[in-house]
């Protein structure tokens, strides 16, 4: 060891030295993007147009950089003070607003505004926009009357600014919380709220009597209706049992009709046949025959006066 000389050693100590450097170097310039996130970078201040997506990446020494989100994203904007066109001050605890910062539109966004770009057109923005509407309403305006309007015109006016300075902002929802205002307000209103509620309550119950007595009363229409029907349903099954016995005596009386007249044309025919008959048989040559046939055996009696006894009072002529 005595003949190495004295140059070797610190040359390889510097060797080491550099490759310790170069390795730490390298070790500190690999980075990690998140997901959701994109990579954004600086050299010397100045922001650079390259963005990297999540994963790990490698870059400079001396070159910075951010992860900014890209998702959806809910910032929240706290204690608000607001004042009234009539001079009340109030407080909105909370309004939280749904965004996104689209990528094609991240090196633009962040070139002019900053990574906290949201703080310009989100946070300060809601500050001016919740004065300008308190400003131009009454208390029972912003409290009552129209707070359920206030967060789609918060929608609407964040938008508009973002279109017209920042593109890459998209604004998706508002959400705004009741405003905190004096005690002694709130509980003028809360007594409002609660004679509001029982006016609610008596004109429910009216409204459900009133439905009520219509559907008695529509009950009872229908029910005579029924009736009405089923009268006239009775009405016609009795005029039509009714016409039916018509009809039927009516059957039977000419039936019986037709059955006399038969059996007096039968009658009439026997006894013009009959008349006929006896016309036929008693002619006068047959009466004179029986009568002569009725004197072969009798007595004959002769003279002027023939005994009543036997003629009976009455004279009658012979001739033979």
């Amino acid at each position: 060891l005595s003949d190495v000389p004295p140059i070797i050693p610190v040359m390889a100590a510097g060797v080491l030295g550099v490759v310790f450097v170069a390795a730490l170097a390298i070790f500190f310039s690999i980075h990690e993007v998140k997901e959701g996130h994109v990579g954004v970078y600086w050299q010397g201040g100045a922001l650079l147009p390259s963005i990297t997506d999540a994963g790990y990446h490698w870059k400079l020494p001396y070159t910075t950089f951010r992860n900014v989100f890209v998702k959806m994203q809910t910032d929240k904007v706290t204690d608000i003070p607001c004042g009234t066109s009539g001079g009340v001050v109030l407080y909105f605890e909370k309004i939280e607003v749904v965004n996104r910062l689209r990528r094609a539109h991240v090196y633009k966004t962040i070139k002019n505004y900053t990574v906290d770009y949201d703080k310009t057109w989100i946070y300060d923005k809601i500050h001016h926009e919740i004065n300008q509407f308190c400003s131009t309403h009454t208390l029972q305006e912003v409290y009552i009357d129209k707070f359920d309007q206030l967060d789609e015109a918060l929608v609407s006016s964040l938008q508009a600014g973002c279109n017209n300075n920042a593109p890459g902002i998209e604004i998706i929802a508002v959400r705004v919380t009741k405003p905190v205002i004096p005690n002694s307000i709130r509980s003028n209103y809360e007594e409002m709220e609660r004679e509001k509620t029982k006016l609610m309550v008596a004109q429910q119950t009216q409204l459900v009597t009133l439905k009520e007595e219509e559907t008695i009363a529509k009950r009872e229409v229908i029910e005579a209706l029924k009736q009405k029907r089923v009268s006239e349903i009775n009405g016609r099954k009795l005029i039509a049992e009714k016409q039916t016995e018509q009809k039927m005596s009516e059957i039977e009386n000419k039936v019986f009709l037709d059955t006399q007249k038969a059996l007096a044309d039968a009658e009439l025919y026997t006894a013009q046949k009959e008349a006929e008959a006896n016309k036929k048989i008693f002619s006068p040559q047959y009466l004179k025959q029986q009568h002569i046939k009725s004197m072969v055996n009798s007595k004959i009696y002769v003279g002027d006066s023939i005994p009543s006894a036997l003629l009976g009072g009455q004279k009658q002529e012979f001739s033979l």
